[in-house]
């Protein structure tokens, strides 16, 4: 109980460095109120801390156990050598998570959840709080799996976990870092420029850049998008885009409703970019 709640105070500690240097250092000019936006956040952030807490994590708790307790997974193979371990869990987490947020792309009911994510209108560090409770009850089933075949100790479990947490704050922030310095610290993990591209409206750009801690999935995936500029891109789903769009009540039964055509305006129009600029250099990141 008490490391939860030092974990919970530093991740609220670091969610308010976040979000008043966004105020400073805007990377993107915001399209809408603030104040409606945060209450709808922070309702959503609650609802998501209650389902961990009923679903994910006492889940991956279980799955820990009972693979510590039979021997089961890969990392549980003789053959990987005990020091090594702890980086294999990471990585494999890590690569693991990307195909599951791709998946929550791919398949259309995972979608209908994952979307209440993205209809944000505009993108923040309170957007890292905004998953359909829905979701969240279907990521407590990937994380059975997950850990069921990977087989990470406890302790590399929770370093991830943490990681993970800080990460997807940052990433979804809206600060300006120097474009050198994003660049090179964009070699090693997913930034804000990085993901901004993956809340676009235009939905080759939705689909790129799945990573959550390390960008080199991406690559590897041939996923990664770098070369749009913040200031060409509109946050969120065209067709979701009105302001009751994002109404409380109305986001939570999104996913219940017939959906619509996600990459059409009202107008039926879907967003677009010049070729040229979605098929320049992928591997260099615009200001």
């Amino acid at each position: 109980m008490r490391e939860t709640l030092f974990a919970g105070a530093v991740i609220g500690g670091y969610f308010v460095i976040l979000f008043l240097s966004e105020r400073l250092l805007p990377l993107r000019r915001p399209r809408r109120s603030l104040v409606g936006r945060l209450l709808v956040n922070l309702i959503f952030a609650a609802v998501a801390f209650a389902t961990v807490a009923l679903t994910v994590r006492p889940a991956a708790e279980a799955m820990l156990g009972w693979t510590g307790r039979i021997h089961f997974g890969l990392l549980q193979l003789p053959a990987i050598p005990a020091a090594v371990r702890p980086v294999l869990a990471f990585l494999l987490m890590d690569l693991s998570f990307y195909w599951w947020h791709r998946a929550n792309h791919r398949i259309p009911l995972l979608w209908r959840f994952h979307n209440v994510h993205h209809i944000d209108p505009d993108l923040d560090v309170s957007t890292a709080f905004r998953f359909h409770f829905g979701e969240l009850a279907f990521s407590s089933a990937f994380r059975v799996a997950q850990i069921a075949l990977i087989a990470p100790s406890p302790w590399a479990y929770g370093i991830y976990e943490v990681i993970f947490q800080a990460v997807t704050l940052f990433q979804h922030s809206n600060v300006r870092l120097p474009i050198r310095a994003e660049r090179l610290l964009n070699r090693l993990l997913v930034t804000p420029r990085m993901h901004g591209i993956h809340h676009s409206q235009v939905r080759e750009e939705t689909n790129s850049n799945y990573s959550t801690i390390f960008p080199w999935w991406d690559r590897l995936h041939r996923t990664l998008g770098l070369n749009i500029p913040q200031a060409d891109i509109e946050i969120g789903i065209p067709a979701y885009a009105a302001a009751e769009d994002n109404r409380l009540g109305n986001a939570l039964i999104t996913p219940f409703r017939r959906q619509r055509d996600y990459w059409r305006r009202e107008e039926g129009t879907p967003p677009a970019r010049e070729p040229t600029a979605v098929r320049g250099n992928r591997g260099w990141m615009s200001e």
